[in-house]
């Protein structure tokens, strides 16, 4: 007789193997290939003013912004961009549009990428050859960057819309130019407000060649909406192995843009997790404020790095399990909370002192961490019912 397995299924850290696309380097950044998912930001400061938009590139670096993108619409922008690619502590993009001449100013300025919009550059396919040979000798990428609110008029009137299909022709289209001319170092970018007309476009394009992508879905909207744009788009990519880079496009300061796809990342296992709190949206079984103690965990353990998983449960049907799952829980009820930690009740305490009996512990395992020297891995805060 055949024994049935009755355990738990094993879980793949990953749902897909990565697509493998040629790599590129973005100045100390490798992207495409066998490296990280990285994520970028755009400055929303005049670039010619060098101060703020350092300023502002030091706030995106410390949030772990890993490549930023700055505009250059202007010659005092260009004017800019030596001093900021040579300050600035993680990578510069020049963003350039409809100037060719930008594109000739960023590679001199030292910039570690330029990106080019081929659908609103002024006779853009005539510059192709005298750009890959400056970006060449330099050794600066090219991201040609596909956007549906700018596409080729040639490309609109064959295909009536921005649909997928345009999108992918458009930037293959331009890649050849440059392949011609033995220019390699190649990102594209082909981005669309509507994430399923974005998803439908990055999986062709990935089927159809080999270089790294950058995933966008462009002007997302506001914040909540944004996001869930963005993490649906990016989940159904990067869930199949299909991004190299990303950005989330918020109608918001950049540092929550990198909030938002550091966690989209660190949701698929694509970046080793930091402290995670799970919680619950609490129910008529709750006999405790779930809400507020969340949030006091939340504020209380802000900043925390360590791979740390804390669950805060407000009733006795899930909560005791999701407790016992964490590196550190409480199950609450009835005026008080039970705290778990590793699986294992080591005291229960009145409901006033949850909060910080939690963080007294989640301090202590941290130090015990970073002595043991696990500085990632998997973590999570549960907070539920």
């Amino acid at each position: 007789m055949t024994a049935i397995s009755l355990g738990i299924p094993t879980v793949p850290t990953r749902l897909a193997e990565r697509r493998k696309s040629r790599q590129i380097q973005v100045g100390s950044v490798a992207v495409g290939g066998d490296a990280p998912v990285s994520v970028q930001s755009m400055t929303t400061t005049r670039t010619s003013d060098i101060g703020a938009t350092l300023q502002q590139i030091a706030e995106l670096t410390a949030s772990g912004c890993q490549i930023v993108r700055v505009a250059c619409p202007t010659q005092d922008d260009a004017d800019a961009l030596a001093t900021i690619a040579r300050k600035s502590s993680i990578p510069v993009i020049a963003d350039i549009h409809f100037q060719p001449k930008y594109v000739f100013a960023a590679i001199d300025a030292g910039c570690a990428a330029v990106r080019v919009n081929p659908g609103n550059i002024k006779q853009f396919d005539d510059k192709v050859k005298e750009i890959a040979k400056a970006a060449g000798d330099a050794g600066t990428p090219i991201r040609i960057g596909v956007n549906a609110g700018s596409l080729d008029a040639r490309l609109l009137k064959k295909y009536g819309k921005a649909t997928p299909e345009a999108l992918v022709e458009s930037a293959l289209w331009e890649a050849s130019l440059f392949e011609e001319h033995g220019f390699r170092d190649i990102k594209i970018s082909v981005k669309h407000n509507d994430p399923v007309v974005m998803v439908e476009a990055y999986r062709q394009l990935a089927a159809q060649s080999d270089y790294p992508l950058h995933l966008g879905v462009t002007e997302a909207g506001p914040a909540f909406q944004g996001t869930i744009k963005s993490a649906v788009a990016f989940g159904a990519l990067l869930s199949q192995g299909i991004g190299d880079t990303i950005r989330v496009s918020l109608s918001a300061p950049p540092v929550e843009e990198i909030k938002v796809g550091i966690q989209i990342l660190e949701s698929l296992n694509l970046r080793q997790r930091r402290l995670e709190i799970v919680s619950c949206p609490s129910c008529g079984r709750a006999q405790v404020d779930v809400y507020k103690l969340a949030e006091e965990v939340t504020a209380g353990l802000d900043g925390m790095t360590v791979p740390l998983r804390v669950a805060v449960m407000g009733c006795v049907v899930n909560g005791p399990g999701e407790a016992r799952e964490a590196d550190l829980g409480v199950a609450s009820g009835n005026g008080k909370g039970q705290i778990f930690v590793k699986g294992e009740v080591i005291k229960t305490v009145p409901e006033s002192k949850i909060v910080e009996t939690l963080i007294e512990e989640a301090l202590k395992i941290a130090e015990q961490m970073e002595k043991d020297g696990i500085a990632s891995g998997e973590p999570s805060v549960a907070i539920g019912v």
